[in-house]
């Protein structure tokens, strides 16, 4: 455990805003999607661990402050707050371009065997490299 966490940048694109000039809210799971897939590219299968094919369990979502077109493009933060056998909890944070907490998203993602449709154990790797995501003093 420690408090490594993943950072990157997602535009907000011209059509991600509703008709009050806000992000639509349906596009914050897009973001953290995005998120997600670009941390696993590079910490997880990019440090050595195998692809293993996961599902999204449940996903939460804390809306607290709109972004529009000119408070993007937002920083996401990725940490992991829990890692088990076969899923994991992950937290999006997302932050606009002054920095300000938007939205945090929190979402179980379990490792999936697509012929059985069953869930399936995450490898040691993987869950060794996931572990280096949780901040310190949180239960793994």
């Amino acid at each position: 455990m420690s408090d490594k966490t993943y950072s990157c940048e997602i535009q907000v694109r011209w059509g991600d805003s509703d008709r009050l000039g806000h992000v639509n809210n349906v596009l914050y799971a897009e973001y953290a999607q995005e998120a997600r897939t670009r941390f696993f590219r590079d910490c997880i299968i990019g440090a050595g661990a195998s692809p293993t094919p996961m599902v999204v369990r449940r996903m939460e979502f804390d809306f607290l402050r709109p972004v529009t077109d000119a408070t993007g493009p937002l920083t996401v933060e990725v940490s992991i707050l829990r890692v088990g056998t076969s899923s994991f909890t992950v937290r999006n944070v997302m932050r606009d371009r002054h920095g300000a907490v938007c939205a945090a998203a929190d979402g179980v993602l379990v490792g999936f065997d697509p012929k059985t449709e069953k869930s399936v154990p995450l490898s040691d790797r993987t869950r060794e490299l996931l572990t280096q995501y949780v901040p310190a003093g949180a239960t793994v």
